[in-house]
């Protein structure tokens, strides 16, 4: 993983073989980002998606693999608990190009992944909600 900081956002490259979720959250560590939008692309070799069941108040998981261009992948950064909180969604599609996308649990990077990254100045943290079984954004 390497990044460069441009004005108060980052332009960030996760190499091949390197994991998603792992390199940024090692890059919110390293860098302090607390709260930012993530928007990305690249090419992975596995996936690991999730559907959110909310009467079930439990994801469902699918794991892909194989090659995967990355066509999207979008979130935030907040945090929870003074700890870095990425919240990412991710379209892929395979060689027959059909799409899948969900909540990215995993993504194994098989060529790049370049992501941009938004900061945004104050603090948004997450707060459990026992309703919906999530953790929300708190702005308390």
């Amino acid at each position: 993983m390497e990044y460069r900081k441009f004005g108060s956002d980052y332009v960030l490259r996760i190499d091949r073989g390197e994991e998603v979720m792992a390199s940024l959250t090692a890059f919110c560590r390293e860098t302090g980002v607390r709260l930012a939008s993530v928007a990305g692309l690249g090419a992975a070799d596995r996936v690991v998606l999730g559907l959110y069941d909310v009467e079930e108040q439990k994801f469902l998981k699918q794991e892909l693999a194989g090659p995967m261009e990355v066509t999207s992948l979008v979130g935030s950064i907040t945090e929870k608990e003074g700890e870095p909180y990425l919240h990412l969604h991710i379209t892929v599609c395979g060689p027959d190009l059909a799409v899948k996308g969900g909540h990215l649990n995993e993504c194994s990077i098989s060529a790049t992944c370049e992501l941009n990254i938004h900061c945004i100045e104050g603090q948004v943290g997450r707060r459990y909600d026992p309703v919906t079984g999530l953790n929300l954004f708190d702005f308390t």
